[in-house]
Order: structure tokens, then C-alpha cells, then sequence
């Protein structure tokens, strides 16, 4: 496994992030292909032995059972000193006000809420799963602010919006002297390129570390195009993504696949190669199901695509319209 630092902080990540999206107790919100602690705590083992050092969850995971398998796997599985642990806040939590969202209020509670689920007095990057419309940024950025300064969490970071978003949260942190955001965790894939307009520029002026979810584009990129999968076939989220350009994208698809028969490699290989050769990315969030899974995406790290090869993978891509935020 190779480690780097998160944009210009000095927090070291694993090349490759494990998501844990995938683990969660299906009775507690979660979906038919989430795996329950006892498929779950093997993979979270086997990602500690490969090197992976890096492991994204989120509060909504499967109403919160995400973060208290991963947290429960963590402490028996590895000592807190040698893991980043990462989690998230915005999305509905309970029904009624002050539910969901980005307020101080909500902020303050929902850190309290993850780290008692995942049994540790602080997480290492603390997100913001989306943006709020409904919060002013000033409230949302110094709530944050104060989560660091108690000592919940060492550093925080941003998901999927629109780059002007993200810009105006910074500006706002550096004029206010809170804290500001070392990672964006947006949608990047060869089937998704649009952060390639303004985020990853902007992330790279500023010193943002990227941490794309979604690198293999749900499963697409592994797979023959007409192929499904269980989580395929009942992940709605999933269902709204990659549809404007289908006939583009199915020749790009074909083209992972040309070259991970050329190489000897399965094509998740190739494709996350694809993503951890772009000049913004530090660590693809990888979700695994099975132990292949994990295998391939260890193995990425170590695959270097040709300029060839990498022009082969971009050429066939049409611009879209943002999706997935």
C-alpha cells in the first residue's frame, strides 16, 4: 500500500480508501446488498492487512449501523493511533425539525451521536454530505469550527456541490479565521468527468485533497454493460446515474475492458488506475462487498497506465449535465 498526504494538511491517507456504505444492518434503513456485521467485520480485516488505512462511513449509513459496525471492527481489529476514520453529517436522521441538515444545532449533536456509535472520543475528518441551502455557510462553517477546536474531530471535509459552493465555504472560513476544509469527496469516474470543469482545478489551486466516490461508476465499469447486479438492480440512487450519454459511455466501458485483457487484470483495476493517475485524486473510495473487491483494489495501486492507454480510456467522453448532488 503507498499513503500521501490529504492535499497540503499533513493527515496521511491509504491510496485507497475503504467506503462503508456497503456495511450496515438491513432492518435499521439499510439496502438489500448491505452486509451485516458478520459478512462486514472480514472485509474491514482484511482491508487493515493490505495497508488500507483510510475508512469513509457516513450518520445515514444504514441509520447509523455503519458507523457502529465499522467503529466495533476498528477497536478490535487495529489500535485508534493507526487509522484515519472518516464520517459524515446532512441527511435525515430522525423525522421532525432540526432532523437533517447543517445547522449549529444539528452539527452539535449528530458529532456526538457518530462518536458514541462508533465508540471513540473523536474521527479524523469530519464531512459535510452535501450542501445546505437552508443554513447560512458562516453557521455551518463555525459550528465545524468549534467541533475541531473541542477535539471531535482533527480535521473536516466536503462532499459532492457545486465548485462555487465550495469556494464561498472556504472564503467564508478564511474570513471568519475558522477552520477550513482539507478534502472534497465528490462523484469522479471515467463515466463522470464533470469536477474536471471547476472542482479538481479549483482543489488543486488550493492545496484540497480528493477523495472521488464512486470510482468504478457503480459497478459499471467492471462489468459487461448489460450486466446487473443485486445492488444494481435495487439501488435507486444508482438508477438515476449514468444515462445521458449511454452510448458513449458503453464504448468506454469496452474500452476498460479491451485494456484489462491486454494487461491480464480485472477491469476494476484499470479503472481505478484510470482515477488514481488524475492529478487531483489522493484516495478513490472503494466500497466492497466481497473479498475480490478489496483484492483489486489493493492491486490498482500498483498498475501505472500508459499515455496511450490513458488517452484511450478519455476519448471516448461526452459531456453531461452534474448528477449525484
Amino acid at each position: 500500500m503507498k499513503y500521501a498526504r490529504l492535499g497540503k494538511s499533513g493527515l496521511e491517507v491509504s491510496a485507497i480508501t475503504l467506503g462503508c456504505m456497503s456495511f450496515g444492518e438491513s432492518q435499521r434503513g439499510g439496502h438489500p446488498w448491505t452486509l451485516s456485521e458478520e459478512h462486514s467485520r472480514p472485509l474491514i480485516k482484511q482491508a487493515l492487512e493490505a495497508g488500507i488505512t483510510t475508512f469513509d462511513t457516513a450518520n445515514v449509513y444504514s441509520d447509523g449501523s455503519s458507523e457502529e459496525i465499522l467503529g466495533r471492527a476498528l477497536r478490535d481489529f487495529s489500535n485508534r493511533d493507526d487509522y484515519v476514520l472518516a464520517t459524515k453529517a446532512h441527511g435525515r436522521m430522525r423525522p421532525g425539525p432540526n432532523g437533517a441538515g447543517l445547522s449549529r444545532r444539528a452539527i452539535l449533536a449528530e458529532i456526538d451521536h457518530s462518536l458514541t456509535r462508533l465508540g471513540t472520543d473523536h474521527v479524523d475528518l469530519y464531512q459535510i454530505h452535501r450542501w445546505d441551502p437552508l443554513t447560512p455557510i458562516a453557521e455551518t462553517m463555525e459550528a465545524l469550527h468549534d467541533v475541531v477546536k473541542a477535539g471531535k474531530a482533527r480535521y473536516i471535509g466536503a462532499s459532492s456541490m457545486f465548485a462555487w459552493h465550495f469556494a464561498t465555504a472556504q472564503h467564508t472560513a478564511d474570513l471568519g479565521g475558522f477552520t477550513r476544509f482539507v478534502s472534497m469527496q465528490d462523484q469522479y469516474n471515467l463515466l463522470n468527468r464533470e469536477e474536471e470543469r471547476e472542482m479538481l482545478p479549483y482543489c488543486l489551486d488550493q492545496g484540497v485533497g480528493v477523495l472521488p466516490w464512486s470510482p468504478l461508476a457503480r459497478g459499471r465499469l467492471t462489468r459487461d454493460w448489460d450486466d446487473s447486479t443485486s445492488r444494481s438492480e435495487t439501488d435507486e440512487f444508482g438508477k438515476s446515474l449514468y444515462k445521458q450519454q449511454e452510448a458513449g459511455d458503453r464504448k468506454i466501458a469496452d474500452a476498460v475492458a479491451l485494456i484489462a485483457r491486454e494487461r491480464g487484470v480485472p477491469r476494476a483495476q484499470v479503472a481505478l488506475a484510470w482515477v488514481r493517475q488524475q492529478p487531483a485524486v489522493t484516495s478513490p473510495i472503494v466500497g466492497a462487498t466481497k473479498a475480490s473487491h478489496l483484492t483489486d483494489a489493493v492491486a490498482s495501486v500498483e498498475l501505472t497506465l500508459t499515455e496511450d492507454e490513458l488517452a484511450s480510456l478519455a476519448a471516448d467522453y461526452l459531456p453531461r449535465a452534474p448528477e449525484g448532488f
